[in-house]
């Protein structure tokens, strides 16, 4: 079992991270990339596999305002 859930950056490219992510979007249409994400989410908790961890993922979500989630 893990220690938890780390929220402190821990992407060693995150720019480079990111422009992957936009580019896999690109020529997506709502749908499209509203099931991308749902894929992608499903397949990195499985790779996360704890489900405590993915508990404490789920919890940290919710708990970002609506404005907030608005800004990113």
């Amino acid at each position: 079992m893990t220690d938890g859930l780390n929220l402190d950056p821990n992407l060693s490219r995150p720019d480079d991270f990111y422009d992957a992510l936009l580019k896999a979007h690109q020529d997506l249409s709502g749908d499209q990339s509203r099931d991308f994400n749902a894929r992608l989410i499903l397949i990195l908790a499985n790779h996360i596999g704890d489900l405590g961890v993915l508990e404490q993922a789920l919890d940290a979500a919710r708990a970002v305002s609506p404005d907030a989630a608005r800004a990113v």
